[in-house]
């Protein structure tokens, strides 16, 4: 099975080198190249998806699949995987790509590459930088001695599985078992499954070759590391089950390097805790180069107090849709009603950058560096479909680049406060590392724990139990690195259901851990216009009946329209004055929509809550801030879930059953006319009939700028 996610790692490039087809990849247009081994050849460039993402804004980088993974060739034999000929082979590639000289990094096996090519091509090579690096000498566990690689057992055990026999009996069972001795550390799962699918990509004969071909140390050993004259970098982690601790020490003192070791890591740093990996790597190759001229340093002197200073936040919306901004700007609003001579920047993505450029809101320069979640979000759905919790997982790579950026920005400016509206990044990789904490941090969401779509038993479930379950140790060990918490809403607003097997109550928890200044509205900021001013303002008649249908800011609404639109002359068939309202959002050109009547399409519309106060029902999917401006002004309104979604088929359905608002329609039945049409007769009759109670209290931007307000 194919990763596609390492696509993140660059370009697909390859070259010929004796008939055999070298792949790699290249990212970034730095002045300078880093040229990236992958490992044994059990993974491919892969591994360094954590990295290059990030540090392809700074230099230019290579990262090879090595012969034998990714997009080489495999080789029927032997010599073929000498590591010689690995060297040459990046050799070729830099000559391919007109890269005199290079800082060469590799992981485990790649270490040891990069060592030699250090050593025997000291004119191509800037910096060496070895992560667990396997040289063929000092201290070595038990299971790599030729004699048990090559013993042939009835049956199997441990370490007994690192056999050639047994590979070639059951290579799953050896790829599944090997990964996890390489990933060690608990919370693991996702690094772990990453892995076992790139070892699919070769297969048990293939690695034999490799194995094998390492026989014989001659020009690998300790006199090959003391010719390496360049400045070298040795990171190894205390719990790695493959190299020694012991043997990263002694490299650091025969190649004169600096030497980092993890505490608790194990083989794969570079995969388990990839921001640590992207500073250590980026703090290295500026210490030998410098910065780029265009670039500050990675972390001057923080001076936080000063005569006549101002205080500042940065303020981080999540850009996955528009609804949380809206609230965000209203949040903002009510801090700086209380404190007006406090400085805000924002940090984020389109299309929220959109909206507060629209608003006067002043975007970090930064933010046009932060890779698309939107984008990745959009990729990962079907028709109306999108399992959240899986595309979550699979957002990795973009969420440690994307903190990377966050954490360049943080030390580069002085901010005395972070709010962070559902920036997952910022609130996971501080608590992993909290000596990279430089703020104040106030952490707000409106919704907790994520939950599995499928049965209690299935593998969904088990992912998800362990993803809450890391949530759950982060905050409970490291309880100061949150300043605040704050749940966007009441405790009942949380789902009465637990993390996981044997793990606590989600509303029990959330209320432990987190305070609830309600909802916030932001309808609140609507000027009190008369609602037939504002109808007549976005061209609407008397009498008309008008349906507001929004997607959010994401691309995944197109399938959603289209499918209404199929069905809206059959609808105005059975209620003649219903008119249509679509807004699109920003990722969803009008232009590729067919012309209605009765539908009229807008794109980018900052005054959304305009159409919201101006409609008389709506048709949304089951994002909250959209159907909960729609219940603060009291509109009838349907609500079509994505599929797999657990946020909105659980959290979100939830909140709206305790307001009693809204009517959730499966997708399935947007393709039945009369059905629809019925829903739309029976919320307009009730709507025109109930007396509606009063809402809930959704004053919460006042509650939340009181609490933000005490921590400066």
């Amino acid at each position: 099975m194919v990763n596609r996610y390492v696509d993140l790692v660059g370009e697909p490039r390859s070259i010929e080198r004796d008939g055999c087809t070298l792949g790699y990849r290249i990212a970034g247009d730095g002045d300078t190249t880093l040229v990236l081994f992958s490992a044994w050849q059990i993974v491919h460039s892969g591994v360094w998806k954590g990295q290059v993402p990030y540090l392809s804004q700074f230099y230019r980088v290579i990262s090879i699949d090595c012969r034998g993974n990714g997009l080489s060739d495999r080789p029927n034999e032997t010599r073929a995987y000498h590591p010689f000929e690995l060297v040459a082979d990046a050799i070729a590639i830099m000559d391919a790509e007109g890269v005199d000289r290079a800082f060469v990094g590799g992981f485990s096996y790649g270490g040891h590459l990069a060592a030699l090519l250090a050593a025997y091509h000291p004119d191509r090579t800037q910096g060496a930088m070895l992560l667990a690096p396997t040289a063929p000498f000092g201290p070595s566990f038990p299971q790599f001695h030729p004699d048990n690689i090559r013993a042939k057992r009835e049956h199997y055990h441990g370490w007994e599985k690192y056999a050639f026999h047994y590979w070639q009996q059951d290579y799953t069972g050896f790829a599944d078992f090997f990964v996890r001795q390489a990933l060690s550390e608990t919370f693991s799962e996702k690094q772990i499954e990453d892995a076992v699918d790139w070892a699919h990509e070769t297969d048990p004969y293939t690695l034999t070759h490799t194995i094998a071909a390492r026989a014989g140390s001659d020009g690998q050993r300790e006199d090959a590391y003391e010719r390496i004259q360049c400045p070298v970098l040795v990171v190894q982690g205390t719990d790695d089950r493959i190299v020694p601790h012991e043997k990263g020490e002694l490299i650091a003192r025969i190649t004169g390097a600096r030497f980092v070791s993890l505490p608790g890591s194990g083989h794969m740093p570079n995969a388990r805790i990839p921001a640590k990996v992207n500073r250590l790597l980026r703090a290295f190759v500026d210490e030998v180069v410098g910065p780029r001229p265009d670039e500050r340093p990675t972390a001057p002197a923080i001076t936080r107090h000063g005569p006549g200073r101002k205080p500042k936040a940065l303020y981080l919306s999540s850009p996955i849709g528009l609804g949380h901004v809206r609230r965000d700007q209203a949040i903002a609003e009510a801090l700086r009603d209380r404190r007006p001579e406090l400085e805000i920047d924002w940090l984020a993505q389109a299309p929220v950058t959109s909206y507060l450029a629209a608003s006067g809101e002043r975007v970090h320069p930064m933010s046009r560096k932060l890779l698309s979640e939107s984008e990745h979000i959009e990729s990962e759905s079907g028709e109306h479909d999108l399992n959240a919790f899986q595309a979550l997982r699979r957002m990795d790579a973009i969420l440690v680049a994307n903190f990377c950026l966050f954490q360049d920005v943080v030390e580069n400016d002085d901010y005395d406060l972070v709010i962070a509206d559902e920036a997952w990044d910022i609130d996971r990789f501080w608590h992993e590392h909290p000596e990279l904490k430089r703020a104040k941090l106030a952490w707000m969401t409106d919704f907790v724990g994520v939950l599995p779509m499928t049965s209690a038993t299935s593998t969904e479930s088990r992912l998800a139990r362990d993803w809450n379950a890391e949530m759950i140790d982060f905050i409970e060990s490291r309880p100061d690195v949150r300043d605040a918490a704050l749940f966007i809403g009441d405790r009942e607003d949380v789902v009465d259901l637990p993390f996981g097997d044997g793990l606590p109550s989600i509303q029990d928890w959330t209320a432990q851990h987190h305070d609830f200044p309600g909802y916030i509205n932001p309808v609140e900021a609507l000027a009190p216009n008369d609602r037939d001013v504002v109808r007549r303002a976005l061209g609407f008649r008397s009498g008309q009946i008008v349906c507001l249908v929004a997607v959010g800011g994401s691309g995944i609404g197109r399938v959603l329209i289209r499918q209404l639109l199929s069905i809206v002359p059959a609808l105005r068939m059975r209620v003649p004055a219903l008119v249509f309202d679509i807004v699109t959002g920003p990722r969803i050109d009008p232009a590729e929509l067919p012309t209605v009547e009765g539908v009229t399409y807008r794109r980018f519309v900052p005054d959304f809550l305009n159409h919201v106060q101006a409609c008389d029902l709506g048709i949304v999917q089951g994002g909250l801030s959209t159907t909960m401006e729609l219940t603060c002004l009291g509109k009838p309104f349907i609500y079509v879930p994505l599929e797999h979604h657990f946020e909105q088929q659980i959290h979100v359905h939830h909140r709206l059953q305790r307001y009693g608002c809204g009517r959730r329609v499966p997708f399935a039945e947007l393709r039945d006319a009369d059905r629809l049409a019925s829903h739309v007769e029976a919320l307009l009759e009730r709507h025109a009939t109930a007396n509606a109670a009063p809402p809930p209290d959704f004053g919460g931007a006042g509650r939340v700028a009181d609490r933000l307000a005490t921590l400066f």
